[in-house]
């Protein structure tokens, strides 16, 4: 399999904190699946939504209709464990990441470690496989995990930007930098399609956005805030220009 490099870059837009929003009352807007038809509109290429385990802000309903009406590509982030896959396998999504999960965090804090929920993780991705979902892993761009990642079977990588998004200085930022680029050559190199996301922001995301070997980027939350001020369409639509303007100046 070839994967695809270079060339124009996909913007997936996250609308889980819509729904955070939303579940603060429990009522029934904000609701994340009018935001996805906004950022359609605004130019995004998939839509993204992380179903957790304890629903606390994307609920099952929302993803059965998400399911109907997107109208690129949804993209479903759910936990390794049978409850979810089997969900999966129900709803049926475009692709689907696998990431972890614990109970206790405010958001993700990393990516999934396959030295220690490999075979989990390898079961997922054959039954999800196996149904014509394409299956990608959120982990952190280290040449270890990648390669476990390549043997489990998946089509793609999802490379954790939030240790560059969140290092306290430039100095920090270029270590952080350096270490997504080398992963995502090295992933290419296995034929893994390469996807980066997790803090990227209009401040952040063009160096990013200018590594060729990346050919998707999933933004949500900075989305979302952005969107208080300035409306959806717009914030998504700025971030689309970004990472495009990035990618045709290659840096």
């Amino acid at each position: 399999m070839k994967v695809e490099t270079a060339g124009a870059a996909r913007l997936g837009v996250n609308v889980d904190h819509v729904a955070t929003l939303r579940q603060a009352r429990r009522i029934r807007y904000p609701d994340p699946v009018a935001a996805a038809v906004v950022a359609e509109l605004a130019g995004a290429d998939n839509i993204t939504v992380h179903l957790r385990e304890d629903r606390r802000h994307i609920q099952d309903r929302d993803v059965q209709v998400l399911r109907r009406i997107v109208q690129t590509r949804l993209n479903l982030e759910l936990a390794a464990v049978p409850e979810m896959v089997r969900f999966a396998l129900e709803v049926r999504p475009d692709s689907v990441t696998l990431v972890p999960e614990r109970r206790e965090e405010v958001t993700t804090e990393g990516g999934l470690d396959l030295r220690a929920a490999f075979a989990p993780v390898r079961e997922a991705v054959a039954a999800l496989v196996a149904a014509g979902i394409h299956t990608g892993i959120f982990i952190d761009a280290d040449t270890e995990q990648i390669e476990r990642a390549r043997e489990t079977g998946a089509n793609s990588i999802e490379i954790h930007t939030g240790r560059y998004c969140d290092a306290p200085d430039d100095a920090g930022m270029g270590r952080e930098l350096a270490l997504i680029r080398q992963g995502a050559v090295a992933a290419a190199k296995l034929d893994l399609e390469v996807h980066a996301g997790h803090g990227l922001n209009l401040q952040n995301a063009r160096e990013v956005a200018a590594i060729p070997e990346i050919v998707e980027f999933n933004i949500g939350h900075s989305l979302v805030s952005r969107a208080v001020f300035v409306g959806l369409e717009r914030a998504v639509s700025e971030m689309k220009a970004l990472i495009t303007a990035a990618r045709a100046a290659g840096g």
